[in-house]
């Protein structure tokens, strides 16, 4: 979704790397550029607007200028305040013990009914007891779609008939969970458009009823920045405690996702990056700001793989596992990134992959069996400590994985790339998001 905007971005930043200093007028020029295309990208233009003044009220100052890396200064300002416009630091849903009934609503079509059974799925591999409320009377498909993501993912579903009183629903949900312990409800509401009063009167009614913990708004991110203030009624009549980006996979320009913190003033728990069951990811304002400038995402690749592993510490061991980065524990991703959807998508999380690649070229799957075959032709040794790699391991390398000398050698400045990076990350205070010792190296 972000791919477009993305590449305008590391263009405009490309022609300030390098350059000894930089006066106002060449920041000026910078971000006029840089608002140009968050406009293209159909970002809000109050968003881009402050966006902009925000960056350039810093970054002309003359701390920035004067530096002894004014463009790599000016970029980390640019990350930090992206950062911010994406709602600064992730923040997830209030989850008890016990009692925890979330909300699910939107306009029609928003994908309401399959991000609620991701949601069940998310939380039941943590070891929660979820529930599902088919409450989406208006069309009885959802209903249907509902309990087929259930009975998949082997969650119960509690279906509401329709004309269904608010109050004869939330009795049998008491009677359901005294008769089967569930510790987090998700309830499926109806999709429905701002100006149907008697069905934004209905979904006041059932919120009133079953007393959710959580009241989420699911935003279909590919209907761009229009989808947003909708979210303003739905505040004012249910109340709205946060919000879900639907199909963020998708090819729109992303204006939603950068505009939905400002104008819905809500902040982002989820966002939905596969059509997949498993494809929900919280939203992490920083990994997000890395991606579309093209810095990668590596503690969330990271934390995909650990999950294949059956790793439940992935997420708090992540960072620790930067600074020790090997080329066997690269081989061991690249091997699952196989299993975790689209190449593409991963190496989106590599840092600075996208400049591995000629401008417009189609990424060749077939690149990861060559890269493994390199990885598995080195003995156990040269994998841990790769300083061992002289001229003529290098060759029998190449020889026993059926590519040549450069193709290995390429691979090892790739690798060198990933693990100072990584050793960079790893350093970061905690709390920050981003951070300037990531720009300007490649």
């Amino acid at each position: 979704m972000f791919q477009g905007l993305g590449d305008r971005l590391q263009s405009v930043f490309d022609g300030l790397r390098g350059r000894g200093k930089l006066s106002e007028s060449d920041v000026k020029a910078a971000l006029r550029e840089v608002r140009v295309a968050l406009l293209e990208a159909d970002v809000n233009l109050e968003v881009a607007k402050a966006f902009t003044a925000r960056v350039q009220e810093r970054a002309v100052g003359s701390d920035t200028l004067l530096s002894l890396n004014p463009d790599q200064r000016v970029i980390a300002i640019v990350q930090e305040e992206l950062q911010r416009t994406l709602g600064g630091s992730a923040v997830q849903p209030n989850l008890r013990n016990d009692g925890n009934v979330w909300l699910l609503m939107g306009l029609q079509g928003a994908g309401k009914t399959t991000t609620a059974g991701k949601i069940a799925y998310k939380y039941k591999s943590q070891g929660r007891r979820p529930l599902l409320v088919a409450a989406d009377t208006q069309r009885p498909a959802a209903r249907e779609q509902l309990k087929v993501l259930g009975r998949q993912i082997g969650v119960p579903v509690l279906e509401v008939a329709d004309g269904e009183r608010p109050d004869v629903t939330k009795g049998r949900l008491d009677a359901a969970l005294k008769q089967d312990f569930r510790d987090l409800v998700i309830v499926d509401t109806a999709g429905r458009l701002q100006v149907d009063e008697a069905l934004m009167d209905e979904l006041a009614a059932l919120a009133q009823a079953v007393a959710p913990t959580e009241r989420m708004l699911v935003v279909d991110a590919m209907t761009g920045q229009q989808s947003l203030p909708v979210a303003r009624t739905f505040d004012e009549r249910v109340g709205v405690t946060g919000l879900i980006l639907a199909k963020l996979d998708g090819d729109a320009r992303g204006g939603a996702a950068l505009s939905a913190k400002h104008v819905t003033g809500k902040p982002i728990y989820f966002a939905g990056m596969s059509e997949k069951i498993d494809g929900l990811e919280p939203f992490h304002p920083d990994r997000i700001a890395g991606r579309i400038l093209g810095m990668g995402d590596v503690l969330t690749l990271i934390e995909k793989t650990r999950a294949l592993e059956g790793d439940e510490g992935a997420g708090a061991d992540a960072k620790r596992k930067l600074s020790d980065f090997s080329l066997q524990d690269m081989l061991t991703q690249m091997r699952r990134i196989k299993q975790m959807g689209s190449v593409s998508d991963m190496l989106k999380m590599i840092p600075g992959a996208n400049k591995m690649l000629p401008p417009g070229a189609d990424i060749d799957e077939r690149e990861l069996g060559r890269v493994e075959a390199i990885i598995s032709s080195m003995t156990e040794r040269e994998r841990i400590d790769p300083r061992l790699l002289n001229a003529s391991r290098r060759k029998r390398i190449a020889r026993g994985s059926g590519t040549t000398v450069q193709d290995v050698n390429r691979l090892m400045r790739t690798y060198a790339d990933m693990k100072q990076m990584m050793k960079r990350m790893s350093k970061r205070p905690q709390g920050r998001g981003g951070g300037m010792g990531l720009f300007g190296r490649r």
